[in-house]
C-alpha cells in the first residue's frame, strides 16, 4: 500500500476521532454523565382523606438515585372545583426542608397524575426523605386528596406490598396501613462521565500506537490483516462498486417507477399497520407512526440484507471460478447495496417526522453509530448464510421462516413492555431490539441513549460480525467444489 495514502488516512482518522470525541460528548450530555432512575407507584386503591389545615401527612420515601428531580403522586378533587394551594416539603432526615413546592389546587384534575419536577435537582443525603404534604388554607369541603395503595402488580397477578412501620404514610403523626402512590424519579452520577476524557484519551493513544504500528508493518511489507483489508480494498475498489451498482439497479430493473420504491415500500407498509394498530388493536404507543416506521425501515434493511447476502456467493459461481477476487467482496457488495436502499427509506421517515412534528433534536447526530452497528450485524449473518448457501441449499428456505421469526421477535408495531419480565433477558439477546430502541430514543425522544446501550449494540451486533467472518472464512477454501 502506497505510504503517503497510508500516513494521510491515519491522519484524518485520529483527527476525526477527536472531533467526533468532542461531538459526543456535547451532544449526549446529561445522558452520558448521569442514569435516571424511575420507582413506581404502589396501584391506587384508596384515598387519604381530605387534605385540610388541620391535618398534615408525612410520608418516608427512599430512592435509587442520589439526585431527586420529580414526583409524580395521583391525586381526586371529590368532583368538585376546590381552592386554595397543596403544600409538598421535602425534608431531609435531620428534619431540614430541603425544597418546598405550593400546587394550585385548582390546576389539579380529579383522578389522575400530576407531576412535581425539581429542575435543579436536590441531592438527598443517604438516598432517604420525608415528604410532608399539607393545605394551610384549605377546610372540609375545600379539599382535595391523594391516592394511597398497598398492593403491587406482577405481569400476571397484583400482590401485597410489604410496608415496615417506618414506610406508612403518617397522619398527625400516626401511622396509617397504606402507602402513598407516589413514583420518584431520580438520576445517579454514571462513572462513565467521570471518566470520560480519560477514557477517551487512552483510546487516541491506542489509536496513535496502532496507526503506527500498521504504517511500519507497511514499510517492512510485513503481512498484517488489518492491512490486507485496506490494501484489497484500495485495489478492488472498481469491482466493489460496479457490483454494488449491478445490484442495486438489478433490484429494480424493468420497474416502472424504479428507484421510487424505495420510498413507497417502508410508507405503504406503515400505512397498513398504522390502519390495523391504531384503529383495531387500539395502540397507545406515543407517536405511534414514528415508532413504527422506524421499525419497519430498520427491519426492512436488515431483511433485505440478509436475503440478498445469502445467494450472494452461488450466484455469482461464474465469477469466482475464473477470476480471484477475494470473496468476502461478494456478501459485502450485497449488503452495501441494501444500505443504498435503508438511506433512502430513511427520507420518508425525516417526511413522517415533518408531519407529525416531531422534534429533530442534535441527538439524531447519534443516528451513524446505530446505522453502522446494523450494517456490521446484516454483514455478519450475512456471510454465515452465504456460506451456509453453498453447502446447503434448502439455507434459503429456512431463513425465510426464521426471519419472519426475527421479525415478531422485535418491538416493530407492539410496544417492549408487554414482553413478561421472566423472559425479558432472553429477548434482548436480539441485537435488532437493541437497534431499533437506540434509533427510537434518539429520534422520538431527541435524547442521548445511557451508556449501556451503546455497549450492548456495539456487543450484540459485533459478535454475529465475528461469527460469521468466522465461518466465512474457514469455509470459503470449499466454496469452488460446490459451486
Amino acid at each position: 500500500m502506497n505510504a503517503k495514502k497510508l500516513k494521510k488516512g491515519c491522519i484524518i482518522a485520529l483527527i476525526l476521532y477527536v472531533i467526533l470525541a468532542i461531538m459526543f460528548y456535547v451532544i449526549g450530555g446529561q445522558q452520558l454523565q448521569y442514569r435516571t432512575v424511575k420507582t413506581d407507584m404502589l396501584n391506587p386503591s384508596m384515598v387519604i382523606g381530605e387534605i385540610t389545615k388541620e391535618n398534615v401527612f408525612e410520608q418516608s420515601l427512599k430512592m435509587e438515585g442520589d439526585i431527586l428531580t420529580e414526583l409524580s403522586l395521583m391525586g381526586a378533587t371529590y368532583q368538585r372545583e376546590n381552592t386554595g394551594t397543596l403544600s409538598l416539603e421535602i425534608v431531609d432526615l435531620d428534619g431540614q426542608i430541603l425544597a418546598k413546592r405550593d400546587i394550585k389546587v385548582d390546576t389539579l384534575k380529579d383522578n389522575e397524575v400530576f407531576h412535581v419536577p425539581f429542575y435543579d435537582g436536590i441531592n438527598i443525603p443517604e438516598n432517604r426523605f420525608v415528604l410532608r404534604i399539607s393545605a394551610p388554607e384549605a377546610t372540609e369541603g375545600n379539599a382535595v386528596t391523594l391516592y394511597a395503595g398497598n398492593t403491587v402488580s406482577t405481569s400476571r397477578y397484583e400482590v401485597s406490598a410489604p410496608i415496615s412501620i417506618d414506610d406508612k404514610i403518617k397522619l398527625n403523626g400516626q401511622p396509617q396501613e397504606y402507602m402513598l402512590c407516589v413514583d420518584i424519579i431520580s438520576s445517579q452520577e454514571l462513572l462513565f462521565g467521570q471518566y470520560y476524557w480519560y477514557g477517551a484519551l487512552a483510546i487516541l493513544l491506542i489509536l496513535v500506537v496502532f496507526c503506527i504500528y500498521l504504517y511500519r508493518k507497511n514499510q517492512n511489507k510485513m503481512h498484517s490483516r488489518i492491512l490486507n483489508v485496506f490494501i484489497v480494498m484500495e485495489r478492488y475498489q472498481y469491482l466493489i462498486k460496479q457490483l454494488v451498482a449491478r445490484d442495486f439497479k438489478t433490484k429494480y430493473k424493468r420497474s416502472v417507477l424504479g428507484i421510487f420504491w424505495s420510498f413507497l415500500n417502508p410508507l405503504l407498509t406503515m400505512l397498513v399497520q398504522y390502519v390495523i394498530f391504531s384503529t383495531i388493536f387500539k395502540s397507545d404507543i406515543p407517536n405511534f407512526a414514528v415508532y413504527l416506521l422506524i421499525g419497519i425501515v430498520c427491519y426492512s434493511f436488515f431483511s433485505e440484507a440478509t436475503t440478498m447476502a445469502l445467494g450472494a456467493i452461488v450466484s455469482n459461481a461464474t465469477l469466482i471460478t475464473k477470476v480471484y477476487v477475494p470473496k468476502y467482496i461478494y456478501p459485502l457488495t450485497r449488503v452495501m447495496s441494501s444500505a443504498i436502499n435503508f438511506l433512502l427509506a430513511m427520507i420518508p421517515l425525516g417526511i413522517v417526522l415533518v408531519i407529525t412534528r416531531t422534534p429533530i433534536k442534535p441527538a439524531i447526530l447519534l443516528l451513524p453509530f446505530a446505522v453502522i452497528c446494523l450494517f456490521m450485524l446484516c454483514l455478519g449473518i450475512g456471510m454465515f448464510l452465504a456460506s451456509s448457501m453453498v453447502f446447503f441449499r434448502d439455507t434459503q428456505f429456512l431463513w425465510g421462516v426464521v426471519s419472519m421469526l426475527w421479525m415478531y421477535a422485535t418491538p416493530i408495531f407492539y410496544p417492549e413492555t408487554i414482553i413478561a419480565d421472566e423472559i425479558m433477558p432472553i429477548y434482548k439477546c436480539n441485537p435488532l431490539y437493541h437497534v431499533v430502541r437506540f434509533i427510537r430514543i434518539i429520534i422520538i425522544d431527541g435524547v442521548s441513549p445511557e451508556p449501556k446501550a451503546y455497549v450492548l449494540c456495539l456487543i450484540t451486533c459485533i459478535i454475529p460480525l465475528l461469527i460469521g467472518a468466522f465461518v466465512f472464512k474457514k469455509s470459503q477454501d470449499k466454496f469452488i467444489l460446490n459451486l
